[in-house]
């Protein structure tokens, strides 16, 4: 089974238990293979929550031993640097700093950080400074939030 299988599995078990699958990586570490899922709530997930999705995940996984082989399952929260990879994540997170990788380089660069405007027709828009740059969906390695640009509280 391949992560494009795993995720149409679970993503119904996730959603209807009030869940949204974030990300997912299935990837061999060392000699063990990692099943690890990046969960979100509408509210936050807590720990208490991380340790529900795990059960009920590896319940669903090991009922008919959906995956031949032996692996260690990780349930975590997407963090303050969370991944964006679906559609709706780019008008969920408009307008929120964002720090990016390219899988080839433009004009010798690969990394960049801005904020995110949206995706429009597969192009990727970033305020870079003063410069608004597009970037093809497909050339976008990693698109994240940055934690670590300035944090906006609101008024006093």
């Amino acid at each position: 089974m391949d992560a494009k299988e795993i995720e149409a599995l679970l993503n119904p078990l996730i959603e209807q238990e009030g869940g949204e699958l974030v990300d997912l990586q299935w990837r061999k570490e060392g000699p063990q293979w990692v099943l690890r899922l990046f969960l979100d709530k509408p509210n936050g997930i807590t720990l208490d929550d991380c340790a529900y999705f795990s059960d009920r995940v590896g319940a669903t996984l090991d009922d008919g031993d959906k995956i031949a082989k032996s692996y260690v399952l990780e349930v975590s929260s997407p963090g303050l640097d969370r991944v964006i990879k679906k559609d709706k994540d780019f008008a969920r997170f408009a307008g929120k700093p964002v720090k990016l990788r390219l899988k080839l380089a433009e004009n010798g660069q690969r990394r960049f950080s801005g904020v995110l405007k949206g995706l429009n027709e597969g192009m990727v828009s970033v305020q870079a400074d003063k410069d608004l740059k597009a970037f093809a969906r497909e050339n976008i390695d990693e698109l994240r939030l940055d934690d670590s640009a300035a944090v906006d509280f609101g008024e006093d």
